[in-house]
């Protein structure tokens, strides 16, 4: 009797007995790589509020390290600076995420731009209005008809707001990003960053002794500065890729401040390629204060929060110095705002 395996095609035994390495090689050339079937990396676009140094340490360190890699982000860090606007590059499209300071994005949504808050890295002023002791300013009264610098566009939004609600009049003169003008007597008071432009200062052979320091979060205008920023419709979009960025953000700040000397030279590094100008202790100098204004909130016990009554605080005394004519509801700036105090 014939069966029905001895009907079949004569070629049926050899491909019996080389069946599973060829089912194998089979799969092989239908199935694609497993990397093939990885979920891409998404591109995406960040503009800082400045040139590279270690007040953006955190993002530098995230993408040098593959942090955004590994939060499944394709980054690109945009040539920031002079002549080059974050929050006009994320109204244009160019950015997807940008650093700002509350002030500027609270003016740039009164004007229409539908901004929102992503996270709060710094969390409180460390701005200062800067004097030598020999000019006889004391107090923020004391710079009533003196010559202030104030930089130019939106870094002027909180000595002005100050000045407007104590009722004083300065002489405002431009301020460039050096403090040239006020070593060289040009100016009364010079505007300054504590982690930038005071250090300056003190290394151009200042004592702190000489000089007289006005703090404007010690004057209760604790106006919280950097910020991650985006659209609504880039948030609406794709919100996966929002908190993948702010995560990977915070991420590459814990390890700039757990390792400070790879920090500083990946970020010497990103400013030499900038062609800009990178000395190392005053870098240092930076990155430390950082870690004290960044450590002190964003990553401690709110991680990026955008805390309601400082965001109230800051909108009722930008309406007030008529900087702004409307803000919005806490709820829908900040895209966290279930996580913030209320």
């Amino acid at each position: 009797m014939t069966t029905t395996t001895q009907k079949k095609h004569p070629g049926w035994q050899k491909l019996k007995l080389i069946g599973v390495p060829f089912l194998f090689l089979l799969l092989a050339c239908v199935t694609p790589p497993a990397a093939a079937v990885e979920t891409a990396l998404q591109k995406a676009s960040f503009m800082p509020l400045w040139s590279p140094q270690a007040q953006f340490a955190g993002y530098y360190v995230a993408l040098d390290k593959g942090i955004f890699a590994r939060h499944g982000i394709d980054l690109k860090i945009l040539k920031a600076g002079p002549g080059h606007s974050p929050a006009q590059a994320l109204q244009n499209g160019t950015a997807d995420f940008a650093v700002l300071w509350l002030t500027t994005a609270l003016q740039r949504r009164s004007d229409g731009t539908k901004l929102v808050n992503l996270a709060q890295i710094i969390q409180k002023s460390s701005m200062m209005l800067i004097s030598r002791k020999s000019s006889n300013i004391k107090t923020v009264a004391d710079m009533n008809g003196r010559k202030v610098g104030m930089w130019g566009g939106d870094l002027s939004i909180p000595p002005r707001a100050l000045f407007a609600e104590r009722g004083i009049k300065v002489h405002e003169v431009l301020q460039t990003h050096t403090v040239n003008l006020f070593l060289r007597g040009g100016i009364d008071v010079t505007s300054a960053m504590w982690y930038n432009e005071y250090h300056t200062i003190l290394n151009s052979g200042i004592d702190p002794e000489e000089l007289n320091v006005v703090s404007l979060n010690e004057q209760g205008m604790n106006f919280p500065e950097d910020g991650i920023y985006a659209l609504e419709r880039t948030i609406h979009k794709n919100p996966a890729l929002a908190r993948a960025f702010v995560a990977a953000s915070l991420e590459g700040w814990r390890y700039a401040f757990a390792h400070p000397e790879e920090a500083l030279d990946i970020v010497i590094r990103y400013m030499r390629e900038a062609q800009v100008p990178a000395n190392r202790i005053h870098q240092k100098w930076m990155l430390d204060r950082m870690r004290d204004l960044i450590m002190s909130g964003a990553l401690r016990e709110t991680p990026g929060i955008l805390r309601k009554k400082d965001y109230e605080a800051v909108g009722r005394r930008m309406l007030k110095a008529s900087l702004i004519r409307s803000y919005p509801d806490y709820t829908v700036f900040s895209w966290r705002s279930d996580a913030g105090e209320k």
